[in-house]
């Protein structure tokens, strides 16, 4: 990525300024954790079988734990030590469990927890191509995230995504036994096509058309499927979820009650109601007939 500065339609580079110490980077991520990447703060140089994670923080749409080790330069394996601090969370629970209801008076429990989604987020400056070759599985949950700063105070952040051929952790060399064998018995990544899996053709042409519109809303909308429901982010915030049903679409907006302007009143509240999605609306869909109003009320939930 290159970033200018525009001065009366003049073009300049901006230099870059290398993160003098670790620290500068785990403080400045700590510090806008829920910005960037949507998580909670759980606790700083956490403490566990004589290792110490930088960061342990909380996801909340998928209910899982997540560890963050900032590194400022690239000697080292980010599959060797991901797949040993994953090891180390799903064999510890309680100690994760423990530390969260402390931290935040919480009665969390060991079943409210999808451990299936823990993750391992590394945050640098640059990864090496080898790096970057060697997290491309799919359902590897250790995501490489780099981060740089400029002068003038710009700062870039970018997570690096796996490619959509990306193969399956089961399909590398392991011996049974092995930290990598463990871990790919324990983590699952969800994809569309689990979601989509035994749907009718009319459904799933259903869901393709909802998800184009929702993708037009803008440039920056993604796709972040999960162990339930599907969820569009944007800026990493999950503004709207859909559940995939047999003959119809379920979708929540990521908005409180009283937020929402609906004058067809085709949301009903659910704050009270259990569900799988996010926000206190839910919007039940057979057909592409309120479509473009439907994209209007997922509007505003983006400008939140």
């Amino acid at each position: 990525m290159q970033i200018f500065k525009n001065n009366k339609q003049t073009l300049s580079t901006l230099r870059e300024i290398p993160f003098k110490l670790k620290r500068n980077i785990q403080n400045l991520f700590e510090q806008n954790l829920e910005l960037l990447s949507s998580l909670k703060l759980v606790k700083s140089e956490f403490s566990i079988q004589s290792r110490r994670i930088d960061t342990l923080a909380f996801d909340k749409e998928s209910n899982a734990f997540v560890i963050i080790e900032y590194k400022r330069s690239q000697n080292y394996s980010v599959v060797d030590q991901g797949v040993s601090y994953l090891n180390m969370m799903l064999e510890y629970r309680a100690d994760f469990i423990m530390e969260y209801n402390e931290v935040h008076g919480a009665n969390l429990k060991r079943t409210d927890v999808d451990w299936s989604q823990s993750r391992i987020m590394f945050v640098s400056p640059s990864f090496t191509d080898f790096q970057k070759q060697s997290t491309n599985f799919k359902d590897l949950g250790i995501e490489l995230w780099e981060i740089k700063q400029f002068e003038h105070d710009v700062i870039t952040i970018n997570q690096i995504k796996k490619s959509k051929s990306a193969s399956s952790i089961g399909s590398m060399q392991k011996t049974e036994g092995s930290e990598i064998s463990k871990l790919a018995k324990e983590i699952k990544t969800y994809s569309e096509e689990d979601h989509l899996l035994g749907k009718s053709e009319t459904t799933v042409e259903l869901y393709e058309i909802y998800k184009n519109a929702i993708l037009n809303l803008g440039a920056d909308i993604e796709i972040k499927p999960q162990k339930m429901v599907i969820g569009f982010t944007q800026k990493g915030k999950v503004f709207a979820d859909v559940l995939v049903l047999k003959s119809e679409l379920k979708f929540w907006i990521n908005l409180k009650i009283g937020k929402l302007d609906d004058p067809k009143l085709l949301s009903r509240d659910v704050s009270n109601v259990g569900h799988w999605g996010n926000g206190d609306y839910e919007i039940r869909i057979r057909d592409t007939t309120n479509l473009e109003y439907i994209m209007s009320l997922f509007k505003q939930a983006l400008a939140f």
